[in-house]
């Protein structure tokens, strides 16, 4: 119980770091497919995005939050919004005026006059499982200001709420996460690029604004030295008559930064406080006229609150500040659904613990009005929380100590395949009989109109199982058909009835959850609905077994069976936070590891595991790595290594820096890898050349993000670049990722082009042979 008293307690101010841009049912990806298909103007896409804006503003302000978040929006994405707003579009696309179209171009890929301009390169934003357009850096380019798309949107949320705090990625960020040259020549840009954020900034107080939210999350980073000494004379170049500065990081933990985030020349620290910070330390350190804003909310878990505990961190905080503390969720709500409100059909102790973007700032202001009046203000919250979360833990499933120590007597012993790579290889040679530069795809196939259509029947019962199953076998008839005509080597059944790579399989496992708007942004229009870990996982049922059968009973060529990995079944879902991630990767693995057993019973001969979030999992301090990649690569290897030896394992991975954890990548012992690599034009390929990674790899030559559509010419140049760095017995021929996304037209034609490719490069291997 807090003994300051009532008449000397502040309220702390709210706010926040941003907030989800799709809003209600998705409305602005409905928005932005229907004009990009032409069927709609930029009018009213900007309308719907006004509408939007305006929303959130709304739910904000009507919580109570103090300072609003705005600036935050975007039609596809922040970092691709900045290179237009400082002038930096790549030299191919001309000189790009700061526009939706320009984005749009920037974002997807545009052709003109002829001539294909490749997209930014998509990368994940930090540990998250959003993505980010990379900004493409050119010298000769200097960094100039087009501030008016940036501006009006905060202009418009200035005329409803004067107290507004615009939201920039900041300088440093922006350059550390850029491309087009190496850190030091993008660090040596950094006072020119402090110099044009100056002038926004002055263009932002002009308009009558009092704070700005600058967002430097690199700080969570382990920054070399030299780009942690410009912060301070980045941040002198920034100070702005009559307008005040919040530094904010998040997802890291500052550790040795602490005095450097401190000290600079700022008004205002955001720290993420669900991290091991120690907040004592950096308010010890802060100096007296200055606030802390402590992101005391958890951004990223849809898990209500405990507002006993968080206060308990709180109020020293609190006594020792006064009006100087600030609370705030941890990082934007970007990483999370909009509404728990709509999940009404799920058990009510489970429902009863949600909280999605609209619950954090309830929760927000709960804690500011249980320091500013006391705990016993509270108290019925502080009850109706802990007998919620008290009934969770009493839900059949939640605990399971019997499955639980089953896995961990698996585990005693390191999960490894019966014989090592290059006899596996030889065995599965003889049993698949593939040709030098094997084509294949990554799984998913386009899903239609009509595919949709028939799972929202069979979920509203307008037709039956059996109805239902029998379209989708019809599906994988034609799927097979076309991949057979067009000369594919290794075949899938193209997952036709899948929702999404993690919701189909948790659907299938005990201890999942489903939301019916849990919608969460990835990049652009493309949003996931996560998955709910809330008990202990298991298997009850094969989960695949009958359609890779059927496919297989289609043709005579192998056919691959598609499984999501355990860590990407654990990262791609809202994971309960009673266990560690590493306890329930190997539940999730265990229930794998019976699946890809009874594929291999059945015939299949060639497994795929995506491991699409293994990189994305890696902790952002490099001391917190060993711990990670070692129960990661447990994982993926406990549910993998019961394949027999003449079973091909492959696992695909996509958007991922290797490099650093090129060592642990060949530790999965997969016999085949696919990447993704278009964009980066092989580039990604240099760490497995550098490795000398022992087993096959399939680089992408075939962008399934974009829009447009690669020639043969433009694959046989890709390959021509990955087999200087790949021995062609080990080569495999694939695109970038899995196909759901893209229609058919542009796959037909895609295809056709990858598989000539292939043919035409092992003709001339062969010949020089």
């Amino acid at each position: 119980m807090s003994t300051l008293p009532f008449s000397n307690r502040s309220r702390p101010v709210t706010h926040l770091l941003g907030y989800p841009r799709m809003g209600e049912g998705r409305a602005l990806k409905w928005a932005l497919e229907r004009h990009w298909r032409g069927d709609s103007s930029a009018e009213t896409l900007e309308s719907v995005a006004a509408d939007i804006r305006g929303e959130s503003l709304r739910s904000q302000l009507t919580s109570g939050i103090d300072r609003p978040a705005t600036g935050d929006f975007s039609f596809y994405d922040g970092m691709a919004d900045l290179a237009l707003l400082f002038g930096q579009a790549p030299a191919r696309f001309g000189d790009l005026p700061n526009t939706l179209d320009s984005l749009f171009a920037l974002t997807r890929g545009v052709e003109t006059a002829g001539e294909k301009l490749a997209p930014l390169a998509m990368k994940k934003w930090f540990n998250s499982n959003y993505h980010y357009l990379a900004p493409e850096l050119d010298a000769g380019r200097p960094f100039r200001v087009d501030a008016a798309r940036f501006l009006e949107p905060i202009r418009e949320a200035v005329a409803e709420c004067p107290g507004v705090k615009p939201v920039l990625i900041g300088p440093l960020t922006f350059l550390w996460l850029s491309r087009g040259a190496d850190a030091p020549d993008r660090l040596a840009r950094s006072a020119e690029l402090a110099d044009a954020y100056a002038a926004v900034l002055a263009a932002l107080a002009a308009l009558g604004i009092e704070w700005v939210q600058i967002d430097e999350p690199v700080l969570g980073l382990d920054l070399p030295p030299e780009w942690r000494a410009a912060f301070e004379p980045t941040y002198h170049r920034l100070k702005t008559p009559g307008l005040k500065l919040l530094l904010a990081t998040y997802f890291g933990e500052l550790d040795g930064q602490v005095a450097l985030a401190a000290g600079l020349p700022v008004d205002g620290l955001h720290l993420d406080a669900t991290t091991n910070v120690d907040l004592s330390t950096v308010v010890d350190r802060l100096p007296s006229f200055k606030v802390l804003s402590v992101g005391i909310i958890d951004g990223r878990s849809i898990w209500r609150a405990d507002p006993e505990r968080l206060l308990d961190r709180l109020e020293p905080i609190h006594r020792q500040l006064g009006d100087r503390l600030w609370l705030a969720p941890s990082c934007s709500l970007l990483h999370l659904p909009l509404d728990a409100r709509h999940e009404t059909h799920l058990p009510e102790a489970l429902a009863d613990n949600l909280s999605f973007a609209r619950q954090k700032l309830d929760e927000l202001v709960l804690l500011a009005r249980g320091l500013s009046e006391g705990r016993e203000a509270i108290a019925g919250e502080i009850s109706a929380a802990k007998a919620a979360r008290d009934r969770l833990d009493s839900l059949h499933g939640r605990r399971d100590p019997e499955r639980r120590a089953r896995i961990a007597r698996a585990l005693r012993e390191e999960p490894v395949r019966q014989s090592p790579y290059p006899e596996r290889a030889e065995r599965q040679r003889q049993r698949i009989g593939l040709p030098l530069l094997p084509t294949t795809t990554i799984g998913s196939f386009p899903q239609t109109d009509e595919i949709r259509a028939t799972r929202r029947a069979f979920k509203r019962d307008e037709i039956d199982q059996a109805e239902y199953e029998r379209r989708m076998r019809d599906e994988i008839v034609e799927v097979v058909r076309f991949q057979e005509s067009i000369g594919l080597d290794l075949l899938v059944h193209g997952e036709p009835e899948r929702n999404d790579m993690v919701e189909y399989f948790g659907e299938q496992l005990e201890g999942y959850a489903f939301t019916r708007q849990g919608w969460v942004q990835s990049y652009g229009s493309r949003c996931v609905k996560p998955p709910i870990i809330w008990g202990d996982v298991a298997r009850p049922s094969a989960m695949t077994v009958e359609w890779s059968r059927h496919a297989q009973s289609l043709t005579d060529r192998p056919v691959k069976g598609m499984l999501t990995g355990p860590v990407t079944l654990l990262f791609w879902s809202f994971v309960r936070d009673d266990l560690t991630r590493e306890e329930v990767a190997y539940q999730i693995a265990d229930a794998l590891r019976d699946e890809v057993r009874d594929l291999a019973d059945a015939g299949i001969a060639a497994i795929q595991v995506d491991e699409p979030a293994f990189r994305e999992g890696l902790p952002l301090r490099r001391r917190d790595w060993p711990d990670y990649l070692d129960w990661a690569v447990r994982a993926f290897r406990h549910a993998t290594a019961v394949a027999p030896d003449d079973c091909q394992v492959h696992t695909h991975m996509c958007y991922s820096e290797f490099n650093d954890i090129i060592e642990s990548i060949a530790a999965l012992d997969a016999d085949v890898i696919t990447i993704e690599t278009t964009r980066s034009n092989m580039q990604l390929l240099d760490a497995f050349a550098d490795f000398d990674y022992p087993n096959e790899i399939g680089p992408g030559i075939y962008d399934i993000h974009s829009p447009l559509v690669p020639s043969e010419d433009e694959m046989v140049a890709r390959l021509r670049l990955a087999l200087e760095k790949v021995p062609a017995e080990r080569l495999w021929v694939n695109p970038d990722c899995g196909l759901k996304t893209r229609g058919w037209p542009e796959v037909r034609t895609a295809l056709a082009a990858m598989v000539s490719a292939a043919r035409r490069l092992r003709g001339e291997l062969q010949d020089q042979s």
